[in-house]
């Protein structure tokens, strides 16, 4: 998510938060390298341009991730959501890019684009590394594509070098139709699909338009069904792993001075829907005492979930699931935002007749944020009740808190420390381990199979906005890494 820094005890809280969620994992940055370190000069660059392969890991796969942020729904901004016009052209675009790098491509009936390579044994586990092509509102050019691009980069790098054959087991890119759930409100429906966690119901999850998932489906001639969402599950034993590289979408490795980091876990996180029903009426005819405004229900409701996230030990009680290391977990590492707020009929002389507003709920311990949903929905009720309108709470979406595979950790850590090695020439300290306080496709593919992530560094640690930057040759580190990560299964 973007981070707005309008103060500067606002910056130093939230970095104090995400220090104390990753302070285990940098006690081994004690001599971490600056930033100038794993800068690389121009002569550098012209001098290893050749075994390096920047041309394709770092300018092609700049100039890929260029173009396809111009594929955009909207004129003035990027915005692809699921099954969209744009993000059909950008699937078209990525499956050329995939059978560049020697793959064989087809496109599922969630929308997904698959882009594989069978390697000398076709039953053997296949390796899985994927990202999303959907995009939020008002987006940067990297949030999904840069770890779909650096796949393909890598395995265009064993097929240009005559190396692709000689992967020992099948290799396959799946370009993800949703993760960012803008259009429908819900996360994860093509990740979810193949990992066989999408319920059958969210076909028929409508959109503002009051489109469904299967109806926009259908549209663009694929045909799905509730027997056929469930054919799209991977059998859990033809798949060997996941890997997904990804921006950070935070500050820490900018920070640390490293532009590669080997993610720990994931947070886990609900999203709530709450509408508030009260009287519409005028606005200059109604008395301030006979309102029953679900507007001013709705402010005090966000102020009531902003004092609970910021202080959750004055809310929470300590009984059998919220002990003392639940309520430290969540005084470090809870989030809360409210991201999304409508009002009907919306009218400036009009006291609204309805407010309904989103909730977006993150935390390492699920427990934890299990009590705090209990909490936040009792008080809601109440405050309702006090001010005479209605309420009604939503869950759509809940993801359990993911830890990664530490084997396959320790095996992105390498190839990230070979990486960065090949670029600088020297030995450098072991890149960081940190956990992601966002949500990321291998949530889903969890349920399936062991998960890794590689993390990039991103500018000011900005996300989910147009000022999302990452250095070029962060890009050809991300590459590079994926390239000697793939090279221990040749």
């Amino acid at each position: 998510m973007a981070i707005s820094v309008v103060k500067s005890h606002i910056w130093s809280s939230y970095l104090s938060f995400l220090l104390h969620i990753f302070a285990a994992s940098l006690l081994l940055l004690t001599t971490c390298a600056s930033a100038q370190a794993f800068s690389v000069g121009s002569e550098d660059v012209d001098s290893g341009r050749n075994n390096l392969y920047s041309e394709i890991l770092r300018d092609e796969a700049v100039a890929r991730l260029n173009e396809l942020g111009k594929v955009s729904d909207a004129d003035s901004y990027l915005e692809r959501t699921f099954m969209s016009a744009a993000s059909l052209r950008a699937a078209n675009l990525i499956c050329g890019w995939m059978e560049d790098a020697g793959l064989t491509t087809w496109i599922d009936r969630m929308g997904n684009l698959h882009g594989r390579f069978e390697g000398m044994d076709p039953s053997a586990g296949t390796l899985l590394i994927g990202s999303h092509l959907d995009t939020v509102v008002d987006a940067g050019i990297f949030d999904g594509s840069l770890g779909i691009i650096s796949a393909l980069s890598a395995l265009k790098v064993l097929k240009t070098t005559g190396m692709l054959g000689k992967l020992k087991r099948p290799v396959e890119v799946i370009a993800f139709s949703d993760e960012e759930g803008v259009r429908f409100q819900s996360t994860f429906l093509g990740s979810a699909a193949i990992a066989g966690i999408l319920p059958v119901s969210a076909l028929q999850i409508s959109d503002k338009g009051g489109v469904t998932v299967q109806e926009s489906l259908k549209e663009h001639s694929i045909e799905i069904t509730e027997e056929s969402l469930l054919q799209l599950k991977y059998d859990p034993k033809s798949v060997w792993g996941y890997v997904e590289v990804h921006i950070e979408q935070g500050p820490l490795l900018e920070w640390v001075g490293f532009p590669l980091g080997v993610v720990k876990g994931i947070a886990g996180q609900t999203r709530l829907k709450v509408l508030v029903k009260g009287s519409q009426g005028h606005a200059g005819t109604v008395p301030m005492a006979l309102r029953k405004d679900p507007m001013a229900a709705a402010a005090e409701l966000i102020i009531l979930l902003e004092r609970l996230c910021k202080n959750p030990k004055d809310f929470l009680s300590y009984d059998g699931q919220c002990n003392d290391s639940t309520i430290e977990s969540l005084s470090s590492s809870l989030v809360c935002t409210v991201g999304e707020i409508s009002t009907w009929p919306s009218a400036s002389n009009v006291i609204p007749g309805q407010v309904t507003f989103t909730v977006d709920i993150r935390a390492m311990n699920d427990m934890g944020r299990e009590a705090v949903i209990y909490e936040l929905s009792k008080q809601i009720y109440q405050i309702c009740d006090r001010r005479s309108v209605s309420c009604i709470i939503e869950r759509k979406h809940d993801a359990n808190a993911v830890v990664c595979d530490s084997e396959l950790s320790s095996q992105l850590k390498f190839a990230a420390n070979a990486a960065l090695k090949r670029m600088t020439g020297e030995i450098q300290d072991e890149v960081p381990t940190l956990m992601s306080g966002a949500g990321h496709d291998a949530m889903a593919i969890s349920r399936l199979t062991k998960v890794g992530m590689l993390f990039v560094r991103c500018r000011g640690g900005i996300s989910h906005s147009p000022a999302e930057h990452v250095l070029d040759d962060d890009v050809w580190a991300a590459g590079l890494a994926i390239l000697a990560f793939l090279e221990t299964h040749l």
